[in-house]
């Protein structure tokens, strides 16, 4: 019997097609933080807008994987497309958030040198770097109960979070600005364990329990504000990995073991 490859070919652009939204808000979050330097004044809401393209390209890559193993349409090319996606999202474009937002004016003068070294420009590539490091780790090898290292969406997400911050809550110190880049940079290239939540919750999701659920994060969303939910979770899931390692620790000590 003959079998027609392209006969299923359909159910892979689906999940690629969210992959691909994936890819062009990233792109467009890059774009939007660029247009800072040219609008004086309204920089704060080009940073807001930049920020919302990242954390709705979140929920694209959130989806496109789910989607794929729902409609048995999981393929290598479309591993190789999301992880892409996740290196313009949630590598470039908070980069280059940062450096728009905070980076772009820390420069070294070198004597007789008509150019200052752009140290800004050096530290926002610290976060594609590690981004790009990490995912390329996951492609090569990677365990199906736990990630090695903070996953880039959510090292993304915690950068696109800082112009919500400054809105509500004023100007932020630099100095937390950049410890917050460069933690969540370097927890992305870490051996830090951190669980796959969405593994555990689909296996035992039915339409009962995702109603309730939805519930739930409608009425929190509604109370709180969306972006204070989605930040809290972000928080929570970060702390999960440290807390976790801090666990291990303490039980290789010959103290804990005695007792």
């Amino acid at each position: 019997m003959k079998i027609n490859p392209t006969k299923h070919l359909w159910r892979t652009w689906i999940p690629n097609g969210l992959s691909i939204g994936n890819l062009v808000f990233g792109f467009f979050s890059i774009v939007i933080s660029s247009h800072s330097l040219k609008s004086p004044g309204h920089e704060l809401n080009l940073f807001l807008l930049a920020a919302l393209f990242i954390i709705i390209a979140a929920f694209f890559d959130g989806m496109d994987g789910p989607l794929a193993r729902a409609l048995n349409a999981q393929s290598p090319l479309g591993s190789h497309l999301d992880s892409l996606a996740d290196l313009t999202t949630f590598g470039l474009a908070p980069g280059a958030l940062m450096y728009f937002m905070y980076l772009s004016d820390i420069k070294y003068p070198i004597s007789g040198w008509k150019y200052p070294l752009p140290i800004g420009l050096i530290i926002a590539s610290l976060f594609p770097i590690c981004a790009a490091y990490r995912l390329a780790r996951f492609n090569v090898a990677h365990d199906s109960r736990s990630f090695t290292g903070l996953p880039s969406p959510v090292a993304g997400l915690s950068v696109a979070f800082l112009p919500f911050l400054t809105k509500y809550a004023g100007p932020l110190p630099l100095k937390f600005t950049l410890s917050l880049f460069i933690i969540m940079a370097i927890l992305m290239v870490s051996n830090i364990r951190y669980s796959k939540p969405q593994a555990k919750f689909l296996a035992h999701l039915n339409w009962l329990r995702l109603f309730f659920f939805a519930v739930v994060v409608v009425l929190l969303m509604l109370w709180l504000g969306w972006y204070w939910v989605i930040l809290g979770v972000t928080i929570l899931y970060i702390f999960s990995g440290l807390v976790s390692l801090f666990l291990n620790m303490l039980q290789k000590i010959p103290f804990w073991k005695r007792h």
